[in-house]
């Protein structure tokens, strides 16, 4: 199991902030205490408590949210929170002990709304969730190993299903030859996703995010040309570290985080950042979701991205190349 981290985001009121983790905590439930009496159920939350500052917890897919008393800023203390809630979770010790939640807990089950929409690749449909349902993006293909991953499982279990792609709040579904329209199909998989959200089933195990270097790895390979092929096993499958990178190849996946994953996104899709060669100034990414294998999409992202690049870090950029993933 990797280690929890946490990320300190403000929100828009002063007296609350959220400390985000990189993996989920309470999936399909929020939890609210509004005292040390409330959240016996939560050792959590108890803990936390025993801050004076501490008004009230709330605990939620990959966040603790706290909202606080004026006795203290949030500069003077968030850090030492972001510890407590770090070493807690990395101690493997329970965060809501569940046989106690329906009569001593506020809970609230999270309401599911699936809706369907269409992306610029007309083989691929989008399958937008009100919430969370994975914390890293992650591609499956015909053929790679799903028995970490039920809800792919059960997708792919449709006959016309030929490859998913999962990221933050939707599901992009690459549709085979064999069905022509997706009207066909739209509301039987927008149900079924519903239905199966509803019952709070698990959608990816951590053990998918671990193997995403192996077994998928081997579904993609062969749909790259030699030069991407030569990139490692990890570099296939998963961004390097950027403290690893130079700082152009820094400066590039900066560029991509905000100018232009936002909006690959919204079509259903996704865009890794692979290499930076800075004797021939090559950058080469890799294209997933909606964008991999879309008619357009390859073209017009090298393009795009390409005059973005050359642009933002002028003499550094000859060229970009984009691989379906």
């Amino acid at each position: 199991m990797k280690p929890h981290t946490i990320t300190i985001v403000p929100t828009s009121r002063e007296s609350i902030i959220k400390f985000e983790t990189n993996q989920f905590l309470t999936p399909h439930t929020n939890y609210e205490f509004n005292n040390i009496e409330e959240a016996k159920s939560s050792p959590l939350a108890t803990a936390l408590f025993h801050f004076p500052f501490v008004k009230q917890i709330f605990i939620s897919q990959n966040f603790v949210a706290i909202n606080k008393y004026d006795i203290v800023t949030w500069e003077e203390v968030q850090d030492q929170v972001a510890e407590k809630i770090s070493s807690y979770l990395n101690s493997g010790d329970p965060i809501v002990l569940l046989e106690k939640t329906k009569e001593e807990t506020t809970t609230k089950k999270i309401p599911i709304t699936v809706y369907a929409e269409s992306t610029p690749n007309p083989e691929v449909l989008k399958f937008v969730v009100n919430r969370k349902i994975v914390l890293e993006s992650i591609e499956f293909k015909e053929g790679a190993d799903v028995s970490a991953a039920p809800l792919v499982k059960e997708l792919f279990a449709f006959p016309f299903v030929k490859q998913l792609f999962l990221d933050n709040n939707y599901i992009s579904i690459t549709k085979t030859s064999s069905l022509s329209d997706w009207s066909e199909v739209t509301n039987e998989l927008r149900e079924f996703i519903k239905s199966y959200l509803e019952q709070g089933k698990e959608i990816v195990t951590s053990e998918t995010f671990q193997a995403k270097t192996t077994d998928a790895h081997s579904q993609n390979t062969t749909s790259l040309n030699q030069e991407a092929s030569t990139l490692s096993q990890q570099q296939q499958q998963e961004e390097i570290p950027q403290k690893e990178l130079d700082y152009t190849s820094q400066q590039i996946i900066s560029i991509l985080d905000e100018y232009i994953k936002p909006a690959v996104a919204s079509d259903g899709g996704n865009i890794l950042f692979k290499s930076y060669d800075p004797e021939t100034k090559k950058v080469l990414v890799i294209l997933q979701g909606a964008c991999s294998g879309c008619p357009s999409s390859t073209q017009t992202l090298k393009n795009g991205i390409e005059t973005m690049l050359k642009e933002m870090l002028p003499g550094k950029i000859s060229e970009v190349e984009a691989f379906n993933g």
